[in-house]
């Protein structure tokens, strides 16, 4: 998932690092544009942009930064495979534009901005000049249209427009402009909700928190949903599926797996899940059980069931893969749907 999120988190010691983020990717890459990388002083980093092929040369170039020098942007041309290019057949086949800034106080309470928003499940896109030299002329705009940062001036109407969609991340030419812009969406961290805190729930929970989700546990089994057996989880909800059900704030963007492989209570959540809108709703069990508990001779589409993608999974820990695989393989899915070329 987005390093940003795991950078928000320490927002309170990344003063005086330097950012590093992918604004332009030519060809392949490992990552795309908009992935971020956090450099610290004493060499520690949060977050990689490629499979190791850049990232050392990155952190001699934030020394320089480290020391005074202004922002920059580095170009690695990957394509070449000779022994003396920067792709030497590693798999990095793009030209890749990297945008190497301090992190100063200004910044780290844009980002604070930034975190609270994506805590409320809410949107943010940033456009960021990139004129020569570069001087921090950026702003940071929310879902309803209000700003925060540091623009200088008014924006340009065509970057108000591309901020109004779920545009694709990258460095934008805008026709009557010398300077070309910087715009990157921020999504909120992806959430996954899961119904039942037995043993085959564990590994789910830990697999996916360590790839960003944020993820909910809730059983009725105060002894199966506990901080011990979930450390992870964001959130753990004790109590039965009508009490609280009413009380989760589904968002669209929401993945959600019922596996409390109990058939009342699994009846239950079905019954109350059905009606909200929510981008994955799989089931633990085989199709001949979800279609008795629907009461129906049709799987509705929007159900997943059996749930994961079939890999002849066996064991709580090949389930858990098979369901993580085919949720991250729905959201990249409907993420690139959304996506528009500005």
């Amino acid at each position: 998932m987005d390093n940003i999120h795991y950078i928000l988190n320490q927002i309170e010691s990344i003063s005086q690092s330097v950012l590093a983020t992918i604004i332009h990717v030519e060809g392949s890459a490992y990552r795309k544009e908009g992935t971020t990388m956090l450099i610290r002083k004493d060499g520690t980093r949060v977050g990689v942009l490629t499979g190791g092929c850049l990232e050392n040369d990155l952190m001699e170039r934030a020394k320089d930064i480290f020391l005074g020098a202004s922002s920059q942007i580095c170009v690695y041309d990957m394509r070449p495979e000779d022994d003396v290019s920067w792709g030497r057949g590693a798999g990095c086949n793009g030209k890749i534009h990297v945008l190497l800034e301090l992190v100063d106080d200004r910044m780290v309470e844009q980002f604070r901005m930034l975190k609270k928003n994506l805590d409320m499940g809410k949107h943010v896109t940033l456009v960021k000049l990139l004129a020569d030299p570069l001087t921090g002329n950026d702003v940071f705009i929310q879902e309803d249209g209000a700003a925060f940062g540091g623009w200088k001036g008014n924006i340009p109407l065509p970057l108000i427009n591309m901020t109004s969609r779920s545009v694709k991340s990258g460095t934008r030419h805008i026709p009557g402009y010398k300077e070309s812009f910087y715009v990157h969406r921020f999504t909120p961290k992806p959430r996954l909700v899961i119904f039942g805190a037995g043993p085959d729930a564990r590994p789910l929970a830990d697999f996916a928190a360590k790839t960003g989700f944020a993820v909910i546990v809730s059983d009725w089994r105060p002894a199966l949903c506990s901080k011990h057996l979930f450390p992870d989880a964001e959130e753990l909800l004790i109590g039965f599926p009508n009490e609280i059900i009413p009380h989760i704030i589904f968002r669209p963007a929401d993945s959600v797996i019922v596996m409390t492989r109990d058939f009342k209570r699994d009846k239950e959540l079905l019954t109350l899940l059905r009606k909200k809108k929510l981008r994955y709703l799989g089931l633990l069990g085989s199709k001949l059980r979800t279609l008795r508990l629907l009461e129906t001779d049709d799987m509705p589409e929007r159900i997943r069931s059996p749930v994961g993608i079939p890999i002849g999974a066996e064991g709580p820990e090949e389930i858990a893969i098979s369901i993580l695989a085919d949720v991250i393989k729905n959201l990249r899915n409907d993420l690139a749907d959304s996506q528009e070329e500005g």
